[in-house]
């Protein structure tokens, strides 16, 4: 599974994206998470199969939404304290909770 975060600049993105690596890491599953921004989603959609959307950029949420379903890509939205989650296990769960509605294969 490839997990894509996006914030405004790339900062905090790329903190919450190596704690959900590790939290997948730990718990054996061949996930991996990369850090973009919200100029680079056109992009980086390309290749994830989930985005997970700072909570600073819900007033985008609408279009980002609408742009991932065009290629199959699932989104959710962060809560606004998910950088306290330091060692990225709810993180994880998020990303694990989309994947089992349903939304995305579970092998991908």
């Amino acid at each position: 599974m490839r997990i894509l975060v996006v914030c405004g600049a790339g900062a905090s993105s790329t903190f919450v994206a190596q704690r959900v690596r590790r939290a997948a890491h730990e718990r054996g599953l061949a996930y991996s998470a990369s850090a973009g921004t919200e100029l680079s989603l056109p992009i980086d959609l390309d290749s994830a199969d989930v985005v997970l959307v700072g909570p600073h950029l819900s007033h985008a949420l609408a279009r980002i939404e609408r742009d991932a379903a065009a290629r199959g890509t699932v989104v959710v939205l962060l809560p606004p304290d998910i950088f306290t989650d330091l060692d990225g296990s709810r993180t994880l769960s998020l990303v694990r909770d989309a994947v089992a509605g349903g939304q995305l294969a579970a092998g991908a």
